[in-house]
């Protein structure tokens, strides 16, 4: 257990940053399973758009959420889901 003060404190905003980041991981795999249960274009932009959002706060690297978007994307192609333009 932390003694200073200011440790305390650390432990504290890593306890909340970490709840908090496994509910955005949670938003992501439900998006994700409910577009592969259902794939169509509202379901593909609800998930491509989960990521991006993870992607502002950091919790996913760029180029990391852009490959699992293209995976997504390659998924709807082979579902033949129509993409609004």
């Amino acid at each position: 257990m932390p003694i200073i003060k200011s440790a305390k404190k650390a432990a504290r905003q890593a306890t909340k940053r970490t709840e908090h980041n496994a509910e955005i991981k949670k938003d992501i795999k439900a998006a994700v399973k409910a577009f592969k249960a259902n794939p169509s274009a509202k379901t593909l932009s609800k998930a491509q758009s989960e990521y991006d959002k993870a992607v502002k706060k950091d919790l996913l690297k760029k180029n990391t959420a852009s490959r699992r978007k293209a995976q997504l994307s390659a998924y709807a192609k082979e579902h033949k889901v129509k993409l609004a333009k």
